[in-house]
């Protein structure tokens, strides 16, 4: 593959991340800050994702070997920064994330490495709400395709594909909608059915007695109904790719636990001894904000607006030499 091509590609990875983080900015009126790359271990404020992945764990010689982790993604701890910064409600703030995830399982859309654009927004308790998730999720979606749109007209062979708008589908209704069929079955027939689509409800247990999808106890809230009959006030967005023919995930976001969810959280999931962690405590004496928050995924993002067939084509990762190999007989060139 000639070189002019990558950095051609190069070129379009930063007029998308421009763009988009530009658009994601102006809608959820948010302020760009920085963010850490690891934090202390023990404190409770590192994500455990759906429960089971281990963070990457590092002695600290400065600070008498203290354990450090490296960060999964940061939910928690931008909750803890709106609070130091006093970021009144109504406003949020957007950081550049990069994590690692060595657990992941390396596919064409999943790397050991993770760039998100990390939001978190304050919120007021009236705010926690379905109807509030909607709206948020639909000013995601706009800047989605609002940047869709300036790269047609900067690159006129990427022609736009996503819908006007984007469909609202409860984990529940989607398996009834789908009975039989598996979690991934029914995001892919969803996905093609209507272009994009946010599934509400991950985490929360469905009448067949399983989880859409994990999640963990302690950021996203799944288990409130407020005013839905099925509960959850989180979900994913998720959009029909038509260059890997699949269902595509590119975010994960939700309003986030109160007092009373996260018990009950940590109940369901049988951890209740998380609450005399550090980040726990302070939200069970009501020292945090209320939120809402989530990450959506960078080279993601970019894979699809720019029609890769393979996240490495987007990102630096790291991948067996054999499929290198392999990709780039069909030219498909990772970096």
């Amino acid at each position: 593959m000639k070189t002019s091509h990558l950095l051609e590609t190069e070129k379009a990875i930063a007029f998308v991340k421009k763009m988009f983080t530009k658009k994601l900015l102006k809608n959820l009126k948010l302020f760009p800050v920085s963010s850490p790359i690891a934090i202390i271990d023990g404190t409770g404020i590192n994500d455990d994702l759906n429960g089971i992945e281990k963070p990457v764990r590092f002695p600290i010689k400065s600070i008498d070997s203290q354990q450090a982790v490296i960060v999964q993604s940061l939910a928690k701890w931008k909750r803890l920064r709106l609070k130091e910064l006093q970021i009144e409600p109504g406003r949020g703030i957007l950081t550049d994330m990069r994590a690692l995830r060595p657990d992941e399982t390396l596919s064409s859309i999943h790397s050991v490495y993770v760039d998100q654009w990390d939001w978190e927004k304050h919120i007021l308790p009236d705010d926690r709400t379905l109807v509030f998730l909607k709206k948020t999720v639909n000013k995601i979606y706009k800047a989605l395709v609002e940047t869709e749109k300036l790269v047609y007209s900067k690159y006129k062979h990427l022609v736009p594909v996503l819908p006007r708008k984007i469909r609202f589908i409860h984990a529940e209704e989607l398996l009834k909608m789908y009975p039989g069929k598996t979690t991934h079955e029914r995001e892919n027939l969803a996905a093609k059915k209507f272009g994009a689509v946010f599934i509400i409800g991950i985490g929360s247990k469905l009448s067949n007695g399983e989880a859409h999808d994990g999640r963990a106890p302690d950021y996203d809230d799944w288990i409130s109904k407020n005013g839905s009959p099925f509960p959850g006030l989180n979900g994913d967005i998720i959009l029909w790719n038509p260059v890997l023919k699949q269902a595509f995930e590119i975010s994960s976001m939700g309003i986030r636990v109160d007092a009373g969810s996260l018990i009950r959280q940590l109940d369901e999931k049988g951890c209740p001894e998380r609450k005399n962690l550090l980040f726990h405590s302070m939200l069970l004496k009501g020292e945090l904000p209320q939120s809402i928050g989530g990450g959506i995924g960078q080279s993601r993002v970019c894979m699809f607006l720019l029609r890769k067939k393979h996240i490495g084509e987007v990102q630096v990762g790291i991948w067996p030499e054999q499929l290198k190999v392999e990709l780039r007989n069909k030219q498909i060139c990772l970096a």
